[in-house]
């Protein structure tokens, strides 16, 4: 039977090597989902997103002796999973052009084995993947996990104005892809 996860305790556990490794797997088996789709919504693909979530727990474990507990555990990891998915974001266009990229991501959406073929669902995808990175992390918190501006603002370092601006630009921008559409 699995144990309620009392963030308090976890914290307690990190901090002291003889159970610090048990109560990691406890905060993998927490967050791994929601940092996963998470991620998801930015890479748009399945492989992707697998590879930077298990590149973020490394970096969490590795780090974790930092980890004094001042911020919440879940804004600890958003914090190093959206490191490491501008990273990867960034290798990815050093080695593409802009429409090569564009059109793979199209591309990752359609050949998705988790896509189930919507295409309006393939249609906001494609807008959400031509926002500049930043937007795109602000707008999948915002619009997918309902997270809250000073969250956002614990994970990304920015003012709360500053996300509102790039969520209000992100829309702007969503709404104007959907225009030309039509």
């Amino acid at each position: 039977m699995n144990t309620p996860f009392n963030e308090q305790d976890i914290i307690k556990q990190l901090q002291e090597p003889l159970t610090r490794r048990t109560a990691f797997e406890a905060v993998v088996n927490q967050f791994s989902q929601q940092l996963y789709w998470q991620i998801r919504r930015i890479v748009f693909s399945h492989d992707d997103a697998n590879d930077i979530l298990q590149n973020s727990f490394i970096k969490a474990w590795t780090n974790i002796e930092h980890f004094r507990g001042e911020a919440k555990i879940s804004t600890w990891l958003y914090r190093i999973a959206m490191h490491e998915t501008l990273n990867f974001i960034q290798r990815q266009k050093a080695h593409l052009s802009i429409d090569d990229a564009e059109a793979g991501i199209v591309n990752k959406i359609c050949s998705d084995p988790y896509f189930d073929g919507d295409e309006t669902a393939a249609q906001l995808q494609a807008a959400i993947s031509q926002l500049p990175e930043k937007q795109r992390m602000v707008f999948t918190m915002k619009y997918y996990e309902e997270m809250k501006y000073e969250d956002m603002s614990h994970i990304l370092d920015t003012s709360i104005g500053a996300l509102k601006a790039s969520y209000h630009h992100a829309v702007k921008k969503i709404s104007d892809f959907f225009n030309h559409i039509d």
